[in-house]
């Protein structure tokens, strides 16, 4: 079940950048598998991918080529992650750009290839090779919805972003044409969901002309405020990627540095992409049923305020009690104070759900009524806000409940 999820149906071609899919049957037969994403000469490409230190062959290319420069297609695969597959899943990996590079006439080192689904199995080279041919003859600039699909993989709704910016500058009310871009992209991702990435996939594309050092610092702090602040359970994957294309189309002059007056509509249009597509992985959590929001306030540090929230959002009791719209704002309470913040003042903190205090200066609230608590624990959306009365750092994160059905998708996965 996806909490607020809506499909999106229409998206805006982002020039120079072509999609084409096709159906390798990699794991399944007759679904769309297989996608490939040509970017015109002259792109810029930046990402950011899993910490896992069993990181998948894919990834492990990808970062390689990405560091050359002048990356000109991405292949993408579901069904099989390609992970835990030994030097043989990295001479797949670099096999799948080279027969790419040899359709295409470019280099191997300008193919970023990606893979997603059950670690530890080889992936089915003669399935994928022989199908890149037909993604490649599907190419087409309006392929994002069937793109949105065919990187799916426990998804249960495909997940997308569009939108046309117009790059005003302070004290100005219109843009000129020449201001004007289009930003879309997809992601994927409902299970093994956890930071440093989580496993996922997200390529968001612009047709902007950013210079290649901005935009790679851009990449990073974009990811840091969006993939990099989502948990559905924890588990940090192998196979996570955010890719960030700027495919330099666009009629404008380059933005080369945050002092740019048309730098702040940039950052600020492209956070609504990456946070969109961040969410939506929360909302297709596998077998969640509530979206919650857990901002930490007050806090001494980030790093503080962080390990605030991720107990929080990972404690099986509270997530738990989530799904069964129990109101049992103690396993929150417990949660906050084993995060391991030194020198914790219980007087000074306060919880609220939503607007509802349940804990004042270190103790349950006078106001409270368990009443009021189980109406919010009831409702799809819920914001979880602790102050810590400790400085005046906050942050947030975004996460699920826990269900039955997370249990089963996980324990049927390979069957």
């Amino acid at each position: 079940m996806a909490v607020g999820l809506e499909v999106l149906k229409h998206y805006h071609p982002v020039n120079g950048v072509n999609i084409g899919i096709a159906q390798a049957g990699i794991k399944y037969e007759n679904r769309n598998d297989l996608v490939i994403f040509e970017l015109a000469e002259g792109s810029r490409v930046s990402g950011v991918f899993t910490l896992n230190a069993f990181c998948a062959a894919p990834v492990q290319v990808a970062k390689k080529h990405l560091a050359e420069g002048n990356i000109r297609y991405l292949v993408i695969n579901t069904g099989n992650a390609n992970a835990g597959t030994g030097p043989q899943g990295l001479a797949d990996a670099l096999e799948s750009c080279t027969q790419l590079a040899y359709l295409t006439k470019v280099q191997a080192q300008q193919i970023l290839p990606f893979s997603t689904g059950v670690i530890g199995e080889p992936l089915p080279m003669d399935k994928l090779l022989s199908t890149l041919p037909k993604a490649l003859g599907a190419l087409t600039d309006n392929a994002w919805v069937t793109a949105a699909e065919g990187i799916m993989t426990t998804d249960t709704l495909p997940k997308g972003y569009s939108q046309q910016v117009a790059l005003t500058t302070a004290g100005t009310e219109q843009a000129s044409s020449q201001d004007m871009i289009n930003i879309s992209g997809i992601s994927k991702g409902a299970g093994m969901i956890m930071p440093n990435m989580a496993t996922m996939l997200a390529y968001l594309t612009t047709d902007a002309v950013i210079a290649q050092p901005l935009l790679d610092s851009m990449c990073k702090e974009l990811a840091d405020k969006s993939f990099n602040r989502v948990t559905v359970d924890g588990d940090t994957s192998t196979n996570d990627s955010c890719i960030l294309v700027a495919t330099a189309k666009a009629d404008m002059e380059e933005i080369s540095s945050a002092q740019d007056p048309r730098y702040a509509a940039l950052f600020s249009a492209l956070l609504d992409a990456f946070t969109v597509l961040s969410h939506a992985i929360v909302r297709d959590g596998e077998g969640a049923t509530k979206f919650v929001t857990i901002n930490v306030e007050q806090a001494a540090s980030v790093q503080e305020a962080l390990d605030v929230a991720y107990t929080v959002a990972h404690s099986p009791l509270v997530k738990t009690a989530l799904f069964a719209c129990d109101a049992n704002w103690g396993r929150i309470l417990a949660a906050v104070g084993r995060a391991g913040v030194k020198d914790m003042v219980l007087e000074n903190i306060d919880i609220y759900l939503d607007d509802v205090c349940i804990v004042k200066n270190g103790g349950r609230a006078a106001s409270y009524r368990e009443e009021a608590g189980a109406a919010i624990f009831a409702q799809a959306e819920i914001t979880i806000n602790i102050r810590l009365g400790r400085g005046d750092i906050s942050e947030r994160v975004w996460t699920t409940d826990l269900s039955h059905d997370y249990v089963s998708i996980n324990a049927d996965y390979r069957s």
